[in-house]
């Protein structure tokens, strides 16, 4: 199995984390079925190796890690690290190991892909469109633009109706027939990404006490309880919509094999907390299986070598069983 890891910003926490976890992963002789390699620059990590006192072990364009060697494909784009800054340089080296990372991982060169954290204002100062990774990759890999934003751990999976836009704008965009298709991207994610043979799906509502019978909001009753008895018409096994405080609060959670947010506080609030430093982010419904890391660049702590690799291990973990299970690997 081969994977392929984009340096993201390279002035926050993704390479420290992207290290960390490299050893972890292959401590001990693990997974040593597994090739990896970066799309970055090398001599951006050295960099950043040096500025945090990493040792690192390199040979030619390799990183030798617990007797794996790890390459490095060489971006053009050029940076320097600036640890905690936001820069279009950091930017623009970001958005090309994506953009490179994305289409080899399309044409099947690699069988997953593990993004790390970007800067999104640093994205947008080199030029990119898009608000995040998940709109790229729906743009680029998914069925008419389908895609799903899912998180998750161990015991629970948070799927998003709506991801990153302005909390004034959540109720308008939501629709039954939106809903429907997070439902049904989420169902068949669960079924051949995480092989649960019929899973079982509770949907959140939008307004406080999932709007108390219309009392506070018409969208549990207009939109989102219609979209859950059409699917479950379907055949896919759909239950709400709850109340998020209490659905968290009084461990619902772990009755289902997967959770619809209908914003992204709702779901990821509770997602992060939970998952106490680990947790996935991962790209649903699209032609290639992509993992990250479920946080962001932390500028505040860069450069001071703290940060807590276990998200970005379980991406790497994750991204190696999603795989197997999707492809048979």
């Amino acid at each position: 199995m081969k994977i392929i890891i984009t340096i993201g910003d390279c002035n926050g926490i993704g390479i420290e984390t992207m290290l960390k976890a490299l050893i972890l992963f292959y401590k001990d002789g693990k997974n040593s079925d597994v090739k990896i390699d970066i799309i970055g620059r090398l001599d951006v990590i050295r960099e950043y190796a040096d500025l945090i006192d990493f040792p690192l072990n390199i040979m030619d364009n390799s990183i030798l890690v617990n007797g794996m060697e790890i390459a490095v494909l060489e971006c053009k784009s050029e940076a320097d690290v600036y640890l905690g800054k936001v820069s279009k340089a950091a930017g623009e080296l970001a958005a090309e190991a994506i953009e490179q990372g994305v289409a080899m991982t399309v044409s099947g060169e690699y069988d997953a892909l593990v993004t790390m954290p970007v800067s999104k204002y640093s994205l947008y100062m080199a030029g990119w469109t898009f608000p995040g990774h998940t709109e790229m990759l729906a743009n680029t890999c998914g069925k008419d633009g389908r895609h799903l934003m899912m998180l998750f751990n161990d015991t629970m999976r948070v799927a998003l109706a709506t991801i990153h836009i302005p909390i004034s704008q959540v109720s308008s965009l939501l629709t039954k027939e939106l809903i429907i298709d997070k439902l049904s991207l989420l169902n068949d994610s669960l079924t051949k990404d995480f092989s649960i043979e019929k899973p079982v799906i509770a949907v959140l509502g939008l307004n406080p006490h999932a709007g108390e019978d219309g009392a506070i909001g018409k969208e549990e009753q207009d939109i989102i309880m219609p979209a859950i008895n059409e699917v479950n018409s379907q055949g896919i096994i759909t239950k709400g919509p709850f109340p998020g405080d209490g659905f968290f609060a009084h461990n619902d959670y772990l009755n289902y094999d997967g959770i619809l947010a209908m914003y992204h506080d709702q779901g990821l609030i509770p997602l992060k907390l939970l998952a106490k430093g680990g947790g996935v982010n991962f790209t649903a419904g699209i032609n290639i299986v992509r993992t990250s890391p479920d946080h962001g660049t932390a500028f505040s702590i860069a450069g001071q070598n703290i940060a807590n690799p276990l998200s970005s291990l379980n991406a790497l973990e994750y991204a190696v069983k999603i795989s197997r299970n999707r492809f048979n690997l």
